[in-house]
């Protein structure tokens, strides 16, 4: 079973790309972040036209979350996280999803906030959103069932994540609030699935349009799948998918998956 997340950067304007990707790799659930589209605009009906069921948790012009799976549609069981009552970003959409065994797999898509610039309301709002989403984490620990946290995390949590440490040092994504929140999350006992494949670090998930980083393979890991102990039991294998970074009007994230037997 192949579990995606791939932060599109714009659902209608990678829509091509989306849709080009479902159809060569065949995922079995993609999460989806920066939809960039409210839930009127999302684009269903392609998305059908490729063989897909969706819940999505749009936003006009920012944020936005969707859980892409084939045959059984998911079925929604959250979206966004408590604590915030006024916060009304879309960022956070949780589903349980059937797999070829007949037994039932819980996903989240999640679009961490950026963060930047820091220190500021904007870092704050992201250390806040963490801590949130922590407790969410740790509920559903409690259920002890199949669980995978995929998305984009807006975090580089090993100085061997990034193609530089000087060049990424005073960004939020770096900051040590930043990686000691990603840590406490991981202490309550989920796998980081890529890093289990690649401890050696050195395996990038985005490359920003700006001062060629992709041709000079100057990237980052940000979008993780975090795994829990049931579904870490399952772990084949976890990858990217690189080479869709570089295909015509991509996003600036690779599709970033996992395999679970």
């Amino acid at each position: 079973m192949k579990i995606v997340t791939y932060n599109v950067n714009g659902i209608k304007a990678r829509l091509p790309r989306l849709i080009e990707y479902l159809g060569e790799q065949q995922p079995d659930v993609a999460c989806l972040q920066e939809l960039k589209s409210s839930d009127e605009t999302f684009p269903h009906a392609e998305i059908t036209a490729a063989g897909y069921h969706a819940v999505w948790h749009g936003q006009k012009g920012f944020n936005g979350v969707a859980v892409l799976s084939r045959g059984e549609p998911p079925v929604e069981r959250q979206r966004g996280l408590t604590g915030e009552p006024e916060d009304e970003h879309s960022r956070y959409l949780e589903c349980e999803v059937a797999t070829a065994t007949g037994q039932s797999l819980i996903v989240a898509s999640i679009y961490l906030p950026n963060g930047n610039p820091q220190p500021g309301p904007k870092f704050d709002y992201k250390l806040r959103w963490m801590e949130r989403l922590a407790e969410r984490a740790r509920a559903l620990l409690a259920e002890e069932r199949q669980v995978v946290l995929a998305g984009d995390y807006n975090v580089i949590a090993h100085d061997d994540d990034t193609f530089s440490v000087r060049a990424m040092s005073q960004d939020a994504l770096m900051q040590p609030e930043s990686r000691q929140a990603y840590r406490r999350l991981l202490a309550q006992g989920w796998t980081d699935s890529l890093r289990w494949r690649h401890p050696g670090g050195a395996v990038w998930t985005f490359w920003d349009y700006q001062a060629g980083a992709w041709q000079r393979d100057a990237g980052f890991r940000i979008d993780h799948l975090l795994l829990s102990p049931q579904a870490a039991d399952r772990l084949a294998d976890a990858g990217v998918d690189k080479e869709y970074r570089g295909r015509e009007k991509a996003s600036d994230h690779a599709p970033t998956w996992v395999r679970l037997r």
